[in-house]
């Protein structure tokens, strides 16, 4: 569920439960904290949404287990690729490097 969507209520209650039976599952599987894996979510969110625009709704992540690994699957649905500046930054942002 998109930021947006939360602030303004317009996510269906059936997508919200999903969501949320989905990162129970997570949870269960991976010994990670709901709340971590909400942060993680947020943290990818905000780093991506500086190079795309993203249907933040509709975004899956879930951790995969085989044998003894652990693998993050993320599913993001790319709605535009923003276009880079001259410093090779995408427009509209600041260069960490350079302040």
């Amino acid at each position: 569920m998109g930021f947006l969507s939360r602030l303004l209520g317009k996510e269906p209650s059936g997508n919200t439960a999903k969501e949320r039976l989905q990162l129970v599952l997570i949870h269960d599987r991976s010994d990670i904290s709901r709340e971590t894996m909400e942060n993680l979510r947020q943290d990818i969110i905000a780093v991506i949404r500086n190079y795309m625009e993203i249907d933040e709704s509709r975004i899956e992540l879930d951790l995969e287990r085989e044998d003894r690994s652990v693998a993050l699957v993320a599913n993001i649905p790319v709605k535009n690729v923003r276009r880079r500046g001259a410093a090779g930054t995408p427009k509209g942002t600041k260069d960490p490097k350079h302040g």
